[in-house]
């Protein structure tokens, strides 16, 4: 199983995305509207950060409603960390794990293929264990 396998499943192939010249009230906007925990950022047709729920918090700690002004290029997490959609579910979570992160691009060749979150991940693990423990109690009641 890989990471494009999962992205393979949804229903719905689009990528919800911000640019880096939106307002982040914008953002929070797009965030509580399609219900969802961040967004990358897209630049020059590249993902250059991602803005999150805890970007929000942080930023309207430190600034108050000021901070729904400001330009998402100018408080995004950067450095983006991203994998290839080549990459075990397995690997990713232990990534996005030991760095506390929540979400990951998918790239390929420098195109932003999917978007994915730890939920994401944990329920193809979940899906495949089951799978797993069926298959297994299948041939145990036909041996």
């Amino acid at each position: 199983m890989t990471i494009a396998s999962i992205l393979k499943g949804r229903d719905d192939h689009s990528i919800i995305h911000a640019t880096a010249d939106m307002q982040v009230k914008d953002v929070l906007t797009l965030l509580a509207d399609r219900r969802i925990g961040a967004v990358p950022v897209i630049g020059q047709e590249q993902v250059v950060g991602i803005m999150s729920e805890r970007d929000m918090i942080y930023g309207l700690r430190a600034e108050g409603a000021a901070f729904l002004e400001r330009r998402v290029g100018d408080v995004m997490t950067t450095p983006v960390i991203t994998v290839p959609s080549v990459t075990d579910p397995l690997h990713a979570l232990g990534m996005m794990t030991r760095r506390r992160i929540r979400h990951l691009p998918v790239v390929d060749d420098g195109v932003l293929v999917g978007f994915v979150s730890i939920g994401d991940l944990v329920k193809a693990r979940i899906e495949k264990i089951e799978s797993e423990a069926a298959a297994m109690r299948e041939y145990i009641q036909t041996a």
